[in-house]
């Protein structure tokens, strides 16, 4: 829920604040991170902190994304149940660590509730980061523009590069965090022009 972006400080310690703030597994979730992170320089978070609804459970995912100098670096960590294989409850935690030169594009979409009124604070923010380790094509039957033909056209679609997207909104998440996930979009975009 928290970001924060310079270019001259490390920001490690206000990540592990912001990853004690959530109350979800601190220890778990910042040894997974700090790992991942690999002693070097934080130049920008974002923590979003995020329950998640399985049938008649609450359960919570925690995604935590980190700015160095040279990587682009994403935690997950989710809670689970006991089961079959680990018969007590546990967390799981992911950590993907990316190069920011490999980072092909940062998508960002601002919501503006009624534009007319003139600039203001987005209520929605969307952040999608592609490097090209997850596509995927969405394809749709091929027509042309006689309602009379019945032939076959093929297929049209879209390759999309879509790796990671997060999504916050003022109404769940707070103003707060929906300025956090622009401030951090910025500074990787800026990041990623220089790489």
């Amino acid at each position: 829920m928290r970001s924060r972006t310079t270019d001259d400080s490390d920001r490690a310690l206000e990540l592990r604040e912001a990853i004690d703030r959530t109350g979800y597994y601190p220890e778990v979730v910042a040894d997974g991170v700090e790992a991942a992170v690999g002693g070097e320089q934080v130049v920008s978070f974002y923590v979003h902190h995020e329950p998640t609804f399985e049938r008649d459970e609450v359960r919570r995912h925690l995604s935590v994304v980190v700015l160095t100098p040279t990587r682009l670096v994403l935690a997950h960590t989710d809670e689970h149940t006991g089961d079959d294989l680990l018969p007590e409850p546990y967390t799981s935690t992911s950590t993907e660590a990316v190069r920011l030169s490999a980072v092909k594009s940062v998508v960002v979409t601002r919501m503006i509730a009624n534009p007319t009124s003139g600039p203001q604070p987005a209520a929605e923010a969307v952040m999608t980061i592609g490097w090209g380790g997850v596509s995927r094509i969405d394809l749709e039957p091929a027509a042309c523009n006689d309602p009379e033909c019945d032939a076959d056209h093929g297929y049209t679609g879209v390759l999309a590069s879509d790796d990671f997207s997060l999504r916050v909104s003022a109404a769940a998440d707070g103003k707060d965090a929906v300025a956090g996930l622009l401030s951090f979009a910025e500074s990787l975009s800026a990041r990623t022009h220089q790489a």
